[in-house]
C-alpha cells in the first residue's frame, strides 16, 4: 500500500485515493456534500507539453508541431514541479509534439518520479524509441500510449516495443466518420498487435489544425449507434476502453454506465494544460484563442484560483445550455464548453 497516498481536499470537500503504481484515481464526496464540481485547492492533473517538435508535421495536429518546434527547459519543468507539489497534484501528462524526443526527457522523468514522487504517462507517436527511452519508461512511467494513423507500420512497432518492454501500453484513437469504421472492425476481428496492451482510449475530433474540416467531425458518421453498442458487448478481460471527456455526450446516451466511472469536461475543474513555453490553459485546445497565462511571473495556485480564464471556464460548464433541459446533463454537463459542435447527442 506504500504507492497508494489519500490527498484530502477540504475546502473541496472531497478526498481521492491516487495509486502511483497504476495510475487508478477515486474521488469521494465527504459525508453530507454533494460531487464536488472543482478542486479549489488545485488540479488533480496536469497536461503538460515539454515539447512542440515532431518529425511527422501530420495535417490534423491541432498544435501545429514540427521539426521546429521549441523544447521547454529543465529549469522551466522544474518550476512546473515545485508548482505541482504546493498543489498536491500527482499525476502528470507529458505531451508535445512528441515528447520523448525531448533532448532531456529520460531525465524529464527520472525527476518526476524520484525527485517529486509524481506519476509520469505520456502520449508518443512511436519515433525516437530508444532503447534508454523504453527502460526508462519501464522504470517510471505509469503509462505510455501510442498515438493511431499512418504510418501504421511505426504505429505498430511502436506497441510491441512497449508491451515487450512490460510497459502499461495505450491506443489513443482518433474518432471520425472514417477511423470509426476501422474500431468496429477491431472489435469484431481484433488484430494480432492489439494483444499485450492494456487500453484503447478514443479521442472525439476536435475541428483544429493545419486542415480543421467539420466533415471530419463524428456526429458526421452513420455508425455511432452500431460502434457504442459494440463498445457495450466488448470483453474487457481483452483490452480495457476509455474515452476523452470529449465524447461524454455520446457515452451517456449510448453506453451501459456506472456514473461513477464518468465524468464531464474536467478542464478547469480539475485539470489543466501549459505549454512549452509556461503559458497555461485550462485545456489545450484554448491556445488557438488565448494567449493563456504567464507561470514565469505568476504561480499555478494563483492563476486557478484568480484568473479570468479559469472562472470563465467554470461558470461555462456550470451554467452550460442543456442544464435543466437535459435528463443526461447531470452526467455530461452539457458535453465541450469549446466546440459544441463535436458533441454527439442529438445523431443518436
Amino acid at each position: 500500500m506504500d504507492d497508494v497516498i489519500l490527498i484530502d481536499k477540504k475546502k473541496s470537500h472531497y478526498y481521492y485515493y491516487f495509486n502511483k503504481s497504476n495510475g487508478l484515481s477515486i474521488r469521494s464526496e465527504y459525508k453530507d456534500f454533494e460531487d464536488p464540481f472543482w478542486s479549489v485547492e488545485g488540479p488533480e492533473l496536469l497536461d503538460v507539453s515539454i515539447t512542440n517538435y515532431c518529425e511527422r508535421g501530420c495535417n490534423f495536429c491541432y498544435r501545429g508541431s514540427s521539426i521546429y518546434g521549441k523544447h521547454m527547459s529543465i529549469h522551466n519543468f522544474e518550476i512546473i514541479m515545485k508548482y505541482m507539489k504546493e498543489a498536491n497534484t500527482y499525476q502528470i501528462a507529458l505531451g508535445g509534439g512528441n515528447p520523448n524526443q525531448h533532448p532531456n526527457f529520460v531525465e524529464i522523468l527520472k525527476m518526476c518520479r524520484e525527485k517529486y514522487g509524481i506519476v509520469p504517462s505520456y502520449t508518443t507517436n512511436g519515433d525516437g524509441l530508444t532503447k534508454e527511452i523504453l527502460v526508462a519508461n519501464k522504470k517510471y512511467c505509469g503509462a505510455v500510449a501510442v498515438s493511431y494513423y499512418e504510418p501504421f507500420e511505426k504505429f505498430i512497432t511502436a506497441l510491441k516495443n512497449l508491451v515487450s518492454h512490460g510497459i502499461k501500453t495505450n491506443i489513443h484513437f482518433l474518432l471520425t466518420p472514417e477511423t470509426i469504421k476501422t474500431a468496429m472492425d477491431w472489435f469484431s476481428n481484433p488484430p494480432e498487435f492489439l494483444n499485450g496492451i492494456n487500453a484503447i482510449v478514443f479521442l472525439n475530433y476536435k475541428p483544429v489544425g493545419f486542415n480543421a474540416s467539420n466533415s471530419l467531425l463524428l456526429k458526421n458518421s452513420d455508425n455511432i449507434k452500431k460502434f457504442f453498442s459494440l463498445i457495450n458487448k466488448h470483453d474487457i478481460s481483452r483490452f480495457k476502453i476509455g474515452f476523452d471527456s470529449c465524447t461524454v455526450s455520446g457515452i451517456v446516451k449510448n453506453l451501459d454506465f456506472n456514473p461513477s466511472f464518468i465524468d464531464a469536461c474536467e478542464a478547469g475543474r480539475f485539470s489543466a494544460f501549459i505549454s512549452e513555453n509556461m503559458r497555461l490553459y485550462p485545456c489545450s485546445f484554448m491556445e488557438r484563442d488565448s494567449e493563456g497565462i504567464d507561470l514565469v511571473n505568476l504561480s499555478l495556485k494563483e492563476a486557478w484560483l484568480n484568473s479570468i480564464e479559469f472562472l470563465a471556464m467554470r461558470d461555462k460548464i456550470n451554467s452550460n445550455a442543456c442544464k435543466n433541459s437535459c435528463q443526461y446533463e447531470k452526467h455530461c454537463k452539457g458535453g465541450c464548453p469549446i466546440f459544441s459542435e463535436i458533441n454527439i447527442c442529438n445523431n443518436l
